[in-house]
């Protein structure tokens, strides 16, 4: 389990961006998600970006059935709409299109124009009206976190999501332990590289082959228990298949020896100096 906000929360969720888009997988999409849910995911990860609320819409039906209290909603705000005027009408919109009345963390998506003091303001004053339980941000790196740190009630910080896999380990120079010693956990999204689609050729890597095997996995799950495996991190790959989300779910469940993760750092070694953010 990761704790986040004082929650324990299970570590692999449920992203959602590319999701409510095709009319013809709704069906499927809501299967996945509710799949998810059913075999131990609590979080889902969404966002006012992903088809302009269309996602957001997709996972209000989806969550239908199960009891609000149960489940973990991330939503994201855009930068340009991260004004004091702005943001609490944007919020209001995805609580409408989830069908929820408060979300448990509202990220701003990433840096735009807005001074950070301003939107932090806004994201406060949210927090004190019960319509979010927490705030966070993403695609920070530690330059935005240092000044979010110096803003009034920037403290009051959360998490950060970035993306993080293990052919995109820049954050381990510096961005990560700035992260632990503020006690922010992680939330990693593309944390399977977009089923290995970003170039790692991660899936034909002998010695990952070779663990999936030993611990009769595929080599997906392999890639999640190493990106949660230092216990302060939240995976959130996205499918829209049910047996592929199941599979990721299950992956919780996977503990990798130290020999195994230092077999893996031979083959995709940690930074060892600073690099630029990773961004999709």
């Amino acid at each position: 389990m990761v704790t986040i906000n004082q929650k324990a929360i299970f570590p692999i969720g449920l992203g959602t961006w590319h999701m409510g888009d095709d009319p013809q997988k709704r069906t499927q999409e809501i299967q996945a998600l509710r799949a998810g849910l059913d075999h131990g995911a609590t979080v889902i990860d969404t966002a006012e970006m992903y088809g302009e609320g269309n996602a957001e819409r997709l996972v209000g039906e989806a969550i239908q059935p199960y009891h609000r209290e149960d489940l973990y909603l991330i939503s994201k705000v855009y930068p340009w709409h991260a004004s004091r005027e702005q943001l609490p009408i944007c919020l209001d919109h995805s609580l409408q299109r989830l069908g929820t009345d408060y979300l448990d963390m509202y990220l701003l998506h990433w840096r735009g124009n807005i001074p950070l003091v301003e939107t932090v303001e806004a994201l406060e004053k949210a927090k004190q009206a019960g319509k979010i339980r927490a705030w966070g941000v993403s695609n920070f790196d530690v330059a935005d976190m240092e000044e979010l740190m110096r803003v009034t009630n920037g403290q009051n910080c959360q998490t950060n999501q970035v993306l993080y896999n293990l052919s995109e380990r820049g954050i381990e120079f510096d961005l990560l332990p700035y992260m632990q010693q503020h006690q922010l956990p992680l939330i990693a999204y593309s944390p399977i590289a977009q089923g290995d689609s970003l170039g790692g050729h991660l899936t034909e890597q002998r010695v990952l082959q070779e663990i999936a095997h030993q611990h009769q996995v595929d080599i997906f799950q392999v890639l999640l228990a190493w990106c949660i495996r230092d216990g302060q991190t939240l995976a959130i790959p996205q499918s829209s298949s049910v047996a592929h989300t199941i599979s990721n779910i299950q992956a919780g469940h996977l503990q990798l020896t130290e020999e195994e993760l230092a077999l893996i750092d031979a083959l995709y070694p940690a930074p060892t100096n600073k690099q630029p953010l990773a961004i999709l």
